[in-house]
Parts: structure tokens; C-alpha cells; sequence
């Protein structure tokens, strides 16, 4: 259980924040950039769900991605180093991705295919489910960069999860967006 009694430490001042397994780290390093990442698509999700009660099925897989995402953010800050620690990092697991997969397709079966991209917007719910998963595009970028370095090691159902995060966020959108027949289609070259 975590326990904060004491928000701020000080410790930051130097420009540098602790992982949990203790090494400290520059605040613009890229695996502090990557959980803030995820930490940012949580709280967007976050706002999105002011507007999702009267979709008490979605905003319960919210919910659960929401504490998904803690778990990710806790995967990121305590990267494997081969010590043995005395206690169990916790980790991103496949039943996690298994899940979301699952809530991905079932939302996506009662939605019409699409003609065209769409554009982010329509419904507020929609609008920031969106905007929720263009940050979670950024955080799985800035993750498979972190992972491309030597020592720098990126769990692959961690990986696997954020990808799927961005499909489930687009469907949500459009599950919010009255079941895609409020979506906003993109017509090419409309304004020329």
C-alpha cells in the first residue's frame, strides 16, 4: 500500500527525480518523459469521464484503465536492472492486454466501418477520449525509444498495452460519439 503523508520532498530541486528501485534520474530523462507520458493520458481520461456517467459500461473500462495506467507508470519507474530487490516490481502483465482487446471488441461490434478518417471532436466524452489517445500515442512513442537503448529495458506486455490503449481510446470515442453517428468525417481537401 503506498503511503503519502509528505508531498513535497525537496529533492527535486536539482532537476532530478527518484525511480523506485532509488536511482535518481534527470526529469527530462526518457523514461521519467514516458511515465509522465502515461501519467498525462490518465489524467485525460480523467476528464473524459465527467462526461461519460451515463455510460456506466464505458466508464467502468475507463476505470480500470485508469488504474492500469498507475500500474504501467509503476513498470516504467522501476526498470529491471538484474539486482534483487526485496520486493516484487510490479509489471504489465498479458491478462491486462488480454482484457483490453477484449473491451476494444466489444465496443467496436456495434459500430458502423469506416468510410473516412475522423476528426477528433463531436461529443465532450468523445472529444477527450481523443485527445486521450493522441497523449497515449506519444507516451507509446517515447517508450519504444526508451526501449532502443542499451540498459534501458521496456516490459513487452507494457509495450503491447499502451499500443492496444490507443485503439481502445479511438473506439471509446466513437462508442461516445453516439455509436459513431455523431463522428466528425474528414473530407479531403474539403477547403481548397
Amino acid at each position: 500500500m503506498v503511503k503519502l503523508n509528505k508531498i513535497y520532498t525537496r529533492t527535486g530541486d536539482d532537476g532530478t527525480t527518484a525511480l523506485v528501485t532509488g536511482p535518481r534520474r534527470l526529469k527530462h530523462d526518457l523514461r521519467v518523459d514516458a511515465y509522465g507520458t502515461i501519467d498525462e493520458t490518465n489524467s485525460a481520461i480523467g476528464i473524459a469521464r465527467l462526461h461519460t456517467a451515463d455510460m456506466p459500461e464505458l466508464d467502468a473500462m475507463l476505470m480500470r484503465i485508469q488504474n492500469d495506467l498507475f500500474d504501467l507508470g509503476a513498470d516504467l519507474a522501476a526498470p529491471e536492472t538484474g539486482e534483487v530487490l526485496s520486493y516484487e516490481p510490479l509489471r504489465v502483465i498479458e491478462a491486462q492486454v488480454d482484457r483490453i482487446e477484449k473491451e476494444i471488441d466489444q465496443l467496436n461490434a456495434d459500430l458502423d466501418p469506416l468510410k473516412s478518417f475522423i476528426l477528433p471532436g463531436g461529443t465532450p466524452a468523445a472529444a477527450y477520449l481523443h485527445l486521450a489517445r493522441t497523449t497515449s500515442r506519444r507516451a507509446e512513442r517515447i517508450m519504444v525509444e526508451l526501449s532502443r537503448f542499451d540498459g534501458e529495458d521496456v516490459g513487452e506486455p507494457a509495450l503491447k498495452y499502451v499500443n492496444r490503449l490507443s485503439d481502445f481510446l479511438f473506439v471509446a470515442a466513437r462508442h461516445a460519439n453516439d455509436g459513431g453517428k455523431a463522428d466528425i468525417l474528414w473530407v479531403p481537401g474539403k477547403n481548397r
